[in-house]
């Protein structure tokens, strides 16, 4: 299939720095004894301090601005890097940023990206996770009261519009690994919402990539309809970038098994993951998402599941600046 040119005419701001960088990580494979670990740095986007969700943002934030908008809500968990970066990238376009945050409110000093959102400016909204969705719908009501034009963001941005972010990220994937001269075998990320995810499964499949696409899953079960999710995702993307194709569940590559004490919950395997990275690789990653699904791809390379001579590419999302609420879990 040939790139959709629908990709190059959407609505697109410039908020990340791109390409971001492809690196080898030499150290942390001896140290498992194979197979060959690069990474992709996406928490090297510039936008704050950067994540993948930037390269969602620079469609979402374009569509808001196409459509009249001049303020934007969404929502996330207390240590949200999608809402940090969405209070980042509105004050790139003057626009108002309002945070649902599913949690009790927070008591004492802020720390990680709930301080980052304060300093940014956004507004915050607490609520229970089950209800976030409405709580943005009565959050843009009272804008729209109050004379503002909201345009609402899914969480972790989401949708059609955002996965393109991603179909974009695999294009710049392809040409820097031919660049390189480069061939990897499983391509290997944290999912959760699922745009990320979408966005690298059907930009593999446009680009006829010959790796095999892994998303560890963070916080969703093999049982709660995350496969239908993604693929309803799926086909509401390739239909707004005019590609003719159709996904099903099974087309979607999940692994629930390393899910631990649950979302946002540093065990072991977090811990053990994180410190891995940095003291063999000078690479740091975070509690959340990185954490755990680089933690999950130690495991899965020790039990086998990788072949030596193979290449795995682990896809960093960033989320970085969510250490420095965990502490007390890290040095544990």
């Amino acid at each position: 299939m040939a790139v959709p040119m629908r990709l190059h005419d959407l609505p697109r701001i410039t908020l990340a720095g791109l390409p971001t960088p492809i690196e080898p990580l030499p150290n942390l494979s001896a140290f498992l004894g194979g197979p060959d670990i690069l990474v992709k740095r996406d928490d090297t986007t510039t936008l704050a301090l950067g994540g993948n969700k930037a390269r969602k943002l620079e469609f979402l934030i374009a569509d808001a601005i196409e459509q009249g908008a001049d303020a934007v809500i969404t929502a996330g968990g207390v240590q949200s890097n999608h809402c940090m970066l969405t209070a980042a990238a509105a004050i790139r376009k003057g626009l108002r940023c309002e945070l649902v945050l599913n949690t009790a409110p927070h008591k004492g000093v802020p720390k990680g990206n709930l301080l980052l959102d304060t300093l940014l400016g956004a507004g915050i909204h607490w609520t229970d996770p089950e209800t976030r969705c409405a709580t943005m719908e009565k959050v843009a009501d009272l804008l729209r009261n109050q004379g503002w034009r909201p345009y609402i963001i899914p969480v972790g941005g989401s949708n059609a519009i955002g996965a393109a972010g991603y179909v974009a990220a695999m294009l710049e994937l392809t040409c820097q690994l031919n660049e390189m001269e480069r061939q990897v075998d499983h391509v290997v990320f944290a999912t959760s919402s699922g745009g990320t995810h979408v966005g690298i499964q059907l930009g593999a499949r446009i680009l006829d990539f010959e790796g095999q696409v892994l998303g560890i899953s963070i916080d969703q079960t093999a049982t709660n309809g995350y496969p239908e999710e993604l693929a309803a995702i799926a086909n509401i993307a390739a239909e707004h970038l005019d590609v003719q194709t159709k996904f099903y569940t099974t087309d979607f590559a999940i692994n629930t098994d390393y899910l631990g004490g649950g979302y946002g919950v540093v065990g072991d395997l977090e811990r053990e993951a994180i410190i891995l990275a940095a003291r063999h690789e000078g690479l740091i990653v975070d509690p959340v998402y990185t954490g755990r699904a680089l933690g999950g791809l130690i495991d899965m390379i020790r039990r086998g599941v990788f072949g030596k001579d193979e290449t795995v590419l682990f896809w960093h999302t960033g989320g970085v600046s969510a250490l420095f609420a965990y502490a007390k879990e890290l040095l544990a």
